[in-house]
This record gives C-alpha cells, sequence and structure tokens, in this order.
C-alpha cells in the first residue's frame, strides 16, 4: 500500500505544476523583496544547476521529514486506539476529500484549501527569516539549506500530500509518500530555473488547469469509492458472522 500511496503522491505533485511554479517556482519577492529570484550558482565555472538541484534537494527533505511525522503519527494513533482499519477509513475519507478540494483548486474553479494554508502561516513565520538569510544562493549549500527552509511554505497540495501520508502507516512509509510528491513537483521546479515566466503562463492556461485539477479530483472520487467498498465488505462479513 505505501508503493501505491508513493506513487499517487508522485501524480499529484506533478498534477501540481501550476501551482508549484507560482508558490516556489520564481521564489517570488526573493523571500519579501519585490523581484523574483533566479536560483543558478554565481561562478561561471560551476554548472548551473547545482543551485537548483540542491534547493529542490533541501525543499523535498523538509517533505519527506514532515511525511514521517504525519506517517508515524497516523501509525501510532491507530496502534493506540485499536481500531487501526476503522482509522485507516476515517484518514482515506479525510484524504480523498482534501484530493477533490485540491482538485477543484487546481482547475482553477475555487480556492477552498486556502483556509487550511493559513493554518500553516504562524509556522513558516519562524523559517522565513531563516530562507532569506541564504540569499544569494552563492554556494550549493546555501541552497540546500534555503530549500529546507522553504519547504515549510504553507501550502493546500503540500497539505493534501500529508494528508495521504497519514494513511502510509508508519514514518518510513510517509517519508516515502512525500519523497514521491517532492519528486513528482521537481521537473516544473528544474524547468522554472530556465524559463520561470514561460512555464508559468503556459502552466496558467485553462487546459492544463482543467486537466490536472480533473485528474486529481478523480483520485479523490476514486479513494471514497475505494472506502464505500470497504464498508461494504465489512458490513458483509459482520452478517455472516
Amino acid at each position: 500500500m505505501p508503493e501505491g500511496l508513493a506513487v499517487a503522491a508522485a501524480l499529484l505533485g506533478f498534477a501540481s505544476g501550476a501551482h508549484c511554479l507560482g508558490m516556489c517556482g520564481g521564489i517570488v519577492g526573493a523571500f519579501g523583496a519585490q523581484r523574483p529570484v533566479r536560483i543558478t550558482m554565481r561562478r561561471r565555472n560551476r554548472l548551473e544547476w547545482r543551485a537548483p538541484l540542491a534547493f529542490n534537494a533541501g525543499r523535498i527533505s523538509s517533505y519527506a521529514a514532515a511525511g514521517a511525522v504525519a506517517g508515524a503519527l497516523g501509525g501510532g494513533a491507530g496502534a493506540v486506539f485499536g481500531f487501526w482499519f476503522n482509522w485507516q477509513l476515517a484518514l482515506q475519507i479525510a484524504a480523498s476529500l482534501l484530493l477533490i478540494l485540491a482538485g477543484v483548486q487546481l482547475a482553477g474553479l475555487a480556492a477552498p484549501l486556502t483556509r487550511l494554508e493559513s493554518l500553516g502561516r504562524p509556522v513558516w513565520r519562524h523559517f522565513q527569516p531563516l530562507a532569506a538569510r541564504f540569499v544569494p544562493f552563492d554556494t550549493s549549500g546555501r541552497a540546500f539549506a534555503a530549500g529546507v527552509a522553504w519547504g515549510w511554505l504553507p501550502c493546500g497540495m503540500v497539505y493534501t500530500a500529508l494528508a495521504t501520508a497519514l494513511l502510509a502507516g508508519g514514518a518510513m512509509a510517509g517519508a516515502s509518500v512525500m519523497l514521491g510528491f517532492g519528486l513528482g513537483t521537481l521537473p516544473w521546479l528544474l524547468a522554472a530555473g530556465v524559463g520561470y515566466a514561460r512555464w508559468r503562463d503556459a502552466l496558467a492556461r485553462p487546459g492544463w488547469r482543467i486537466a490536472s485539477g480533473s485528474l486529481v479530483l478523480a483520485f479523490g472520487v476514486f479513494g471514497l469509492a475505494r472506502v464505500a467498498a470497504s464498508s461494504d465488505a465489512i458490513r458483509s462479513g459482520l452478517l455472516c458472522l
């Protein structure tokens, strides 16, 4: 099951391309200034890809750490309550509903995850000054550290993936789910380093937004259908006892 969740999270990350570029693509405002910052090394004798890769490695590391915590909490809560199967069904319902809301937001129909994102703002207030300290990214180490801090930016898509990580059943499995999500976002963030405005504008087109939002919404509907099927199976089993 964790492998399937990781694949689903990777697809969620990939489908979130337009959202990711808007949130992280240009590191808009240089953590507070009014101009986009291009994530590249300043020394010409170094490969330009090192800093973007380091930044994204730091960002995905934060996702994986948060996923480990979510996976441990989900598995631990089930063990404590002693009703893991029912607990898992409840988590699956919540995760599926979040996927549906994420699909609606990606499609540009509404922004139902805005309030959820606001819950993470107190945490981001602590990480934002840390991220600002590492600008400009003139070494891979500074880029990695900035990515670690930037990984805690409030983001509805990240929170939706974390809800999926709760289903993983353990810390390592939860980390793998968020690792999958981060890798799914990676192509867009790397592409942003060589053409932020071009990719952002392309992914903001209605056709892409509707297609990606529909895909994520379908994941949520499929999850709810699985919950309904599982509930029917449980009832059938109990009636046969």
